[in-house]
């Protein structure tokens, strides 16, 4: 692979994942970590990215977050078989979380037919798909309104989460990471995001493959903290086989 190709595939790592390492460059294309250097120094100057200590990062940074109608464009099939396969999980009778995002959405959308379901919302946008269901008991979390996300966080809505037990909370994140955990790109939507994790039983994140590799702004839990992740068949066997390694129960759909 010569210079110029490799650059151009490093640039679109770093405005993937927000965030890469020196390392992990050198062991992706098989090169010393002198040459991995001498392209971030290049893509630098061309104004690309930024470098930091061991790496280099986004210059939109890990705080940015795509327009919702932007992100429920990408990977919508898999978002849609992730949710499918969420929906397996539930049972009728059971109580739940459901935060906000675009594979969420799916999951309301999805739970349709359900029966005797008590289900707990930070998400408008659910909040109206799940509305006309009459055999659905629906919750929606008070708190203050991101317009952009017609979400709602702040204290109130985590003092609103922690009064409750739920059976089951699907949870979706902007990034995960072996070593960084589960990473969000706002932090007031972190704090909903650990309450939700806080108050039910059992912590299930939906997340299709892009996620994975990503940092974002903002600390939500370890990997630890969850029990399950369902995510699509994009997703690489190294990360698959890790996850595994570390307790978690991965479902592909």
């Amino acid at each position: 692979m010569i210079a110029q190709e490799r650059r151009r595939k490093i640039f679109e790592i770093i405005e993937s994942s927000g965030v890469v390492s020196v390392r992990d460059l050198a062991q992706r294309f098989t090169v010393s970590s002198i040459t991995v250097v001498r392209d971030l120094q290049e893509l630098e100057e061309q104004g690309l990215i930024r470098r930091v200590h061991g790496g280099a990062i986004s210059l939109r940074g890990a705080s940015y977050e795509p327009p919702f109608s932007a992100r429920e464009a990408e990977h919508a099939e898999e978002k849609r078989r992730i949710a499918a396969r969420a929906v397996e999980l539930v049972n009728d009778g059971e109580s739940l979380i459901l935060d906000v995002g675009t594979t969420t959405l799916e999951i309301a959308r999805a739970l349709k037919g359900k029966r005797n379901l008590t289900v707990l919302v930070t998400n408008l946008r659910a909040a109206l798909e799940l509305a006309n269901q009459s055999a659905i008991q629906v919750i929606v979390v008070g708190g203050k309104l991101r317009p952009s996300e017609l979400s709602l966080v702040g204290h109130l809505a985590e003092r609103t989460l922690r009064s409750f037990q739920v059976d089951k909370a699907f949870i979706a994140v902007g990034g995960i990471t072996i070593e960084h955990g589960l990473t969000e790109f706002n932090f007031e939507e972190a704090g909903t995001k650990q309450a939700m994790i806080e108050r039910a039983r059992r912590r299930i994140v939906v997340a299709d493959h892009s996620k994975f590799g990503k940092v974002m702004l903002t600390t939500v839990a370890p990997l630890n903290a969850i029990d399950t992740i369902i995510t699509d068949s994009g997703l690489d066997s190294e990360t698959l086989t890790r996850l595994r390694e570390l307790g978690i129960e991965v479902v592909l759909a």
